[in-house]
């Protein structure tokens, strides 16, 4: 089976022989492939340096506003194609987490609660069972993100979108005092990285799922191969909801020492830890030293995609990563909730992967 890493992908173990003068997390020019999947990351990178400058200050996981002695942090964002396969599992009721998760995930990286939220519902025809479903899900993720549902704006738009499918996007609004905003730029050589474990593939990565189970053969009501003495199909690990930190990550930031925090998305582990780092620094993770679910695994083994891409496509097990002081990190590890020391701070560039 053909690879549908994309272009440039090197593995992180070196084996592929395009990768002999490349190091880990550095693209081989020699050797690109093409992206099956039909996103461009680094397109969407390209982007953002753009925006960035014609706004400057924009770039972060939220947007902050000055506000008093506070600032108000903003986010958006959407569930992306996880929508495709809840249209065809037909569950409906999971997918409004996923919505509320993307953006109450962004703000807390700041430090911010999240205050509230607002929905945007798009669809050719409306199917007031099936919003009623969605609606259900965006009202479990503001309680669980402890955030009120403001409201929301509800579209019919005929011929714009495929009956019985619809579009989703929303965002949430916290607020931080300004002497408590965690920006990273106090992160040094030395720091220990710690990751948050993540409840499976969340909302980012599937166009490539879907490339994936399109080439498999395999389908969505098909057994999860190695998920033990839980069987699980595959849509269902799939269609898990992304889990929402909020409570956990505002919890460890009152405990002190927390210097970054870097929501894992799109992108993944690579292009996403570097964005709260101080130039000059990078992490060094240690591959294998937390649990990847299986769902990873299988998407790997399924695709045959390369280590490198799944690591920045994927948040491979680790929803939120979070630098803080060693002796911060050394509390939290033996707490209650689940951590895992991914590794530490050192000079350089961008991931490092051991």
């Amino acid at each position: 089976m053909e690879s549908i890493a994309a272009s440039g992908a090197c593995s992180l173990s070196q084996h592929d022989p395009c990768c002999a003068t490349a190091s880990p997390n550095t693209a081989a020019p020699s050797c690109a492939r093409p992206i099956d999947a039909g996103v461009d990351i680094d397109a969407g990178a390209e982007l953002v340096r753009r925006i960035a400058a014609m706004a400057p200050g924009i770039g972060g996981f939220g947007g902050l506003y000055p506000f008093g002695d506070s600032y108000l942090v903003a986010g958006t964002d959407g569930v992306g194609t996880k929508l495709k396969l809840a249209f065809q599992m037909s569950k409906h009721d999971t997918i409004g987490i996923d919505l509320v998760a993307m953006s109450v995930n962004d703000i807390v990286t700041s430090g911010a609660k999240p205050m509230f939220f607002l929905d945007y519902f798009a669809t050719s025809h409306l199917d007031v069972d099936i919003a009623e479903q969605v609606i259900k899900g965006i009202v479990e993720g503001c309680r669980q993100s402890d955030c009120a549902l403001l409201g929301g704006e509800t579209a019919e738009m005929p011929d714009f979108y495929a009956p019985g499918e619809y579009d989703l996007s929303g965002f949430a609004v916290g607020s931080v005092k300004k002497d408590a905003v965690i920006d990273g730029s106090r992160i040094a050589a030395g720091d220990a990285v710690v990751g948050l474990p993540s409840t499976g593939v969340h909302s980012n990565g599937f166009s490539l799922v879907r490339k994936i189970l399109a080439k498999s053969g395999r389908s969505l009501s098909d057994e999860l191969p190695g998920a033990g003495h839980s069987p699980l199909t595959i849509g269902h690990a799939l269609l898990a909801p992304t889990k929402i930190y909020v409570e956990q990550v505002l919890d460890i930031i009152a405990k002190g020492g927390v210097k970054g925090i870097a929501h894992i998305t799109g992108g993944g582990f690579t292009d996403n830890i570097p964005r709260v780092f101080p130039e000059g620094l990078a992490a060094e993770v240690r591959v294998g030293s937390w649990t990847v679910p299986p769902i990873f695994k299988w998407l790997k083994e399924a695709g045959n995609v390369e280590e490198a891409e799944m690591f920045r496509t994927f948040n491979m097990g680790i929803g939120m990563v979070l630098i803080m002081e060693q002796m911060a990190a050394e509390q939290i590890l033996k707490g209650d909730e689940p951590a895992f020391l991914l590794g530490q701070v050192i000079n350089g560039e961008g991931v490092v992967y051991k």
